[in-house]
């Protein structure tokens, strides 16, 4: 019960964050989600995002932060095997499923309801 009560906080505040950003400093969601993507990449460059996932769970691996962070991950991980090359292959080859399940659950949500675009 206590991590379902820390995953709720600490996702709630990356939302909040994003809130503010979006209300108070007038940012676009596209620059929000950018600037959240960055801020996930840059914490897991300094190695504190993962801790963030182990003690939130949820709360900080479904957020856009996370996004950011598997793809330095991948980019990282590919680049010690195949070099510079690797950095490219290795965002797709550990962000392919995401994008993918995106892609098809939006297009079957679009399907399913009315869009308004």
């Amino acid at each position: 019960m206590e991590k379902l009560i820390w995953s709720f906080i600490v996702g709630g505040g990356i939302c909040v964050i994003g809130q503010i950003m979006l209300d108070v400093f007038k940012l676009t969601p596209a620059h929000t989600t950018s600037t959240l993507v960055v801020v996930g990449a840059i914490l897991g460059g300094f190695g504190l995002y993962d801790p963030l996932i182990k003690f939130a769970g949820a709360g900080a691996s479904v957020p856009i932060c996370s996004f950011g962070n598997a793809l330095l991950k991948g980019a990282l991980m590919e680049a010690k095997r195949s070099g510079v090359i690797g950095v490219l292959t290795g965002i797709f080859e550990v962000t392919s499923a995401g994008i993918s399940a995106a892609i098809i659950f939006g297009f079957l949500g679009a399907l399913v309801f009315k869009p308004k675009g």
